[in-house]
């Protein structure tokens, strides 16, 4: 059964999501948890920023860079797939003045939890190798398009294997104290930014976007080119 009334560290009772994750979406439905009143844009104290980690792309100096855009997304929401081409050119066209985080998402007492924590490892562990740009959309394809279970260390091994990668080195990063504690602290990420949607891409702490709030997942590009052009307008809002 999931928990009716979860908290967070700060001790807001954080939001649900009930049974959708146990069915795949008909065509224009997106992976949302309704929200209780009141609550659908706000953010738990101390949530400017995402607290742990997330993926920090290497390609120049974090400082350069003027804002922040970290994406929740799953391997296994359709939407996330639809999104990881348009986003990966966004991020290129703003690469002097955004930096691009990805965060896999974790939904707490969610149906699906458990193989959200498994992709999240998946994630992690290429992460940890260097491997995320340039395996991101593979491991989407692999498992949108060839109904690939990676939720196993031999399942995820030997899709890396296929994929080129060292297995030795790919086994020791999947079991390494990093990624243990970056797949524990996922969960959180996801508590403490009051995500209630996949995917979704927040902007300096502040602002969000997600296929529903933009109209679409088409949409999503353009209503983050507007978020970076309004604060670049105005930086401390």
């Amino acid at each position: 059964m999931l928990p009716t009334a979860p908290h967070g560290l700060a001790g807001s009772p954080l939001l649900t999501p009930g049974q959708y994750l146990a069915a795949k979406p008909a065509p224009g439905q997106y992976l949302t948890a309704k929200p209780a009143p009141g609550t659908a844009a706000q953010h738990l104290p101390g949530a400017q920023n995402p607290p742990a980690a997330p993926h920090r792309p290497a390609d120049g100096p974090q400082a350069t860079r003027m804002h922040e855009a970290v994406e929740f997304f799953w391997y296994n929401c359709s939407h996330s797939a639809l999104l990881e081409a348009p986003l990966t050119r966004w991020a290129a066209q703003h690469q002097g003045e955004v930096t691009l985080r990805r965060v896999p998402a974790v939904w707490p007492g969610s149906p699906g939890e458990a193989e959200q924590r498994a992709h999240a490892r998946l994630f992690y562990t290429l992460d940890r190798l260097g491997e995320v740009d340039r395996r991101q959309a593979a491991v989407f394809h692999a498992v949108r398009e060839d109904h690939l279970d990676l939720t196993t260390e031999q399942g995820a091994a030997d899709w890396a294997a296929a994929q080129g990668l060292d297995a030795a080195a790919f086994r020791a990063a999947y079991h390494s104290a990093e990624v243990d504690r970056a797949v524990d602290q996922a969960p959180k990420l996801f508590a403490d930014n009051r995500v209630t949607e996949l995917p979704t891409v927040i902007v300096d702490g502040t602002g969000r976007t997600s296929p529903t709030r933009a109209g679409g997942v088409e949409q999503m590009p353009g209503a983050l080119d507007r978020m970076v052009t309004e604060r670049a307008a105005n930086p401390a809002g």
